[in-house]
This record gives structure tokens, C-alpha cells and sequence, in this order.
């Protein structure tokens, strides 16, 4: 079969998912184009990422990383124009030529990149959550009207996508869909004695027993905030209600997600826990293409288990469904506060369970504001932000 090659755009190329994905790429260099990268500020990688890929663009944070890049590309001969800024990430998330948009920029920092891809109606792969945390009404307007294809590449919600009814209509009434089960491996701390949790170390909280990803999203797992902005983004996604959206907890992490059936069937999604396989299925949709990816062997796994959530244990779950059904600029708070939190943890200025704590008081002391612009979303993310930091410096209340 003939294809066309598709122009890709990485937008966090040296993060985990940006490099998974470079990975599939070159499985298929008759496939797919690198038209653009970007990184924050890992320079030296991303240079290299160049000089295997020789994208027409690279964009970093700062003007001080442009100009280390550009030195370390010149002898090289790639080509590549080197940029920096947030405007330049919306750039080259809406180049004409490009067809396809992989988001993968970790927290609020790829919210204005990915809106821009949306309003270019990109082909969007969708691996930044807190776009539709923060923003989903906004977002899902916005790729509605420019005809944006969204689709989903966190591991659960792609595996729902795959186990929707095909044309999927946005109505999980009209679907015969009666729940979205949403898996959780539990993290490192699912059995760990609750008093315990009060001296959990960063590397403690980012030894994820069986993904490898990112510090941050590594202890967004360990909170199970993870799992609450997987369910507001669940929401925005597939147009389910809060009360329609289950987290399940899996150890194992084979089953990816399950969707419900009004007549009692259960469709699952099952793989390795390795991100290529959510990758390739954006990246080759609707085909089906190699992602280096070992075969599940069922027989070696023998058992898979089962169990509800404890929200004692993981209070940032019950945190993400309290902000989904407020609405308004309750999900962008809980974002902002959950990103300055984890920053504080992981810097060691903040214990573990004072986490949902800050998120907590940051909830109940920035007002409730209705979300209809960009602006509105920033907006709230600052405040959230401000109040956290403050919350998160403020001496602890004892019980």
C-alpha cells in the first residue's frame, strides 16, 4: 500500500512519550516526516534527536538553549531552524504542512501549544492531559469547529477509544455504553501502612512498579492524581458524566481500560505497559502497525487482579471527581495546585501527604469563577498556582 508520509510535529521530543514516539517513527521512515521537535531544555538531547531526524524545526525554552543548540547542530548540517519561546511552540503546532500534532509536553505548559494545533484542525495525538483538565470545554470547542481529529494517547483512554462502539457518537446513552472503567495500577504505595506514607522519599514515589515514565507523572501515580485528571479528561473525551466514569485498580497493568455495555458485556483493552503500543495506534490509525512492542504472554502473568480505590488512601482521587462536578475553574485549580505540590515534594520542601492537603486548601480558598476563554483559563491557573505556593509554605495544621 502506497501512503502518503505523515509530517509529524513532537511537541515534548525529549520527554518520555516524545521519545517513545520518535521511537515508532523509525520503525517506519516510509511513513512518517519529523517536521518539527521541541524541548524544554534538554539541549544535548534534543540535538541529537536533530541529527538522526533533521527536522525543519527545533524549539526550545529559552533564548540562552537556542543558542547552545544551534552551536551544537552547526557543524552537523541538518538544516534545522531553531526557535524558542511559547509562541514558537504554537508555531510549529500549526504549520500549514503539518498533518499530525503528538502533545506530549508534561502539565500547563502545553496548554497554549495544543489549543493552537486544535484551532489549526490537526490531526492532534494527545498525550497532555491537563489541556482538557484545565481547559476542556474550551479545548473540545475549538477542535470541534476547526475539525481538529483528536486522539487519545494516555494508555487508559486510548484504551477506551479502542473498545467504544466504531463512530462512537458522544452519547454513551445512544452507544449502549453504561460505564467507562478507568484501570489504575495503584502505584508504589497501594499497600504501604498509611502511617508510613508521612516519610515517603521522591525516589520512593517515582519508582512506579510497572511503567516507566516522567518525576512528576511518576508521583501523580503514586497520589493517584494521575488517575483524577484521567477521569476529568475521560469526561471531556467521551462525554461521560462523573457518575458513568469508574477507576478500577489493576496491579498488574495489562488491562489498560474497559468499557461497560448496557447488556452486560465488558470490552477490554489488554497490552504490555509499555506507551509504543497507545503511539503506534495514534500514529498509524485506523491501521495497525509494528511498535516494537513484546507480545502479552498470558500464561506467564497467570493472575489478574482487582480492586476498588481507597479514598483515605488516595484523597487526590476524590480531590479530581469534588473539582470535576464543581466545574468551572475547580479542575484548572486542582491542576495548578497539584503541579506546585509535586514540585515541592520533589524539591523535598513538601512531605508526600501534605500534597492533597495544599490541593485541598487551594480548592476551598480561590473562588469559583465560570471558564468560557483562554484567558479565563490562565487566569485561574495563576491563582491556583499563587495560592498553593502559599499553602504549601504555610506551617502545618495539626489535627
Amino acid at each position: 500500500m502506497n501512503h502518503h508520509r505523515q509530517r509529524l510535529v513532537v511537541l515534548g521530543a525529549t520527554g518520555s512519550i516524545g521519545v517513545n514516539t520518535l521511537d515508532v517513527v523509525a520503525r517506519h521512515p516510509e511513513r512518517f516526516e519529523v517536521l518539527a521537535l521541541s524541548a524544554q531544555n534538554k539541549v544535548d538531547q534534543l540535538a541529537e534527536q536533530c541529527r538522526q531526524f533533521c527536522p525543519r524545526f527545533a524549539v526550545v525554552g529559552s533564548e540562552e538553549a537556542a543558542a547552545r543548540l544551534k552551536d551544537l547542530l552547526r557543524p552537523s548540517g541538518t538544516g534545522t531552524t531553531v526557535l524558542a519561546g511559547v509562541e514558537a511552540l504554537e508555531r510549529i503546532a500549526s504549520l500549514p504542512e503539518a498533518d499530525t500534532v503528538m502533545a506530549a509536553i508534561v502539565g500547563a505548559a502545553g496548554l497554549r501549544p495544543t489549543l493552537a494545533a486544535a484551532r489549526a484542525g490537526k490531526k492532534i495525538l494527545l498525550a497532555n492531559k491537563e489541556a482538557l483538565v484545565m481547559a476542556g470545554g474550551v479545548f473540545m470547542r475549538e477542535a470541534q469547529q476547526n475539525g481538529a481529529v483528536l486522539l487519545p494517547i494516555d494508555s487508559e483512554h486510548n484504551a477506551i477509544y479502542q473498545s467504544l462502539p466504531i463512530g462512537y457518537s458522544s452519547n454513551l446513552e445512544n452507544s449502549g455504553v453504561r460505564r467507562i472503567l478507568l484501570t489504575a495500577s495503584g502505584g508504589p504505595f497501594r499497600q504501604m501502612p498509611l502511617e508510613d506514607l508521612e516519610q515517603v522519599t521522591p525516589d520512593q514515589a517515582c519508582a512506579h512498579p510497572n511503567w516507566v515514565m516522567g518525576r512528576k507523572i511518576s508521583v501523580d501515580s503514586a497520589t493517584m492524581m494521575n488517575k483524577g485528571l484521567e477521569v476529568i479528561e475521560a469526561h471531556w473525551l467521551f462525554n461521560a458524566p462523573s457518575a458513568r466514569i469508574e477507576v478500577v485498580i489493576h496491579p498488574q497493568s495489562v488491562i489498560h481500560s474497559m468499557v461497560e455495555y448496557a447488556d452486560g458485556s465488558v470490552i477490554a483493552q489488554l497490552g504490555n505497559p509499555d506507551m509504543r503500543t497507545p503511539i503506534a495506534y495514534g500514529l498509524a490509525y485506523p491501521e495497525r502497525i509494528d511498535a516494537g512492542v513484546e507480545p502479552l504472554d498470558l500464561c506467564r502473568i497467570g493472575t489478574l487482579d482487582f480492586e476498588r480505590p481507597d479514598f483515605m488512601r488516595f484523597p487526590c482521587l476524590r480531590l479530581a471527581y469534588e473539582a470535576l462536578e464543581r466545574g468551572g475553574n475547580a479542575p484548572a485549580i486542582l491542576n495548578a495546585a497539584n503541579e506546585v505540590a509535586v514540585e515541592a515534594f520533589l524539591d523535598g520542601r513538601l512531605a508526600f501527604t501534605r500534597i492533597p492537603e495544599v490541593i485541598e486548601q487551594t480548592l476551598s480558598s480561590v473562588p469559583w469563577e465560570e471558564i468560557a476563554t483562554l484567558e479565563d483559563i490562565l487566569s485561574a491557573d495563576a491563582a491556583g498556582r499563587e495560592a498553593a505556593r502559599q499553602h504549601a509554605t504555610a506551617p502545618r495544621k495539626q489535627a
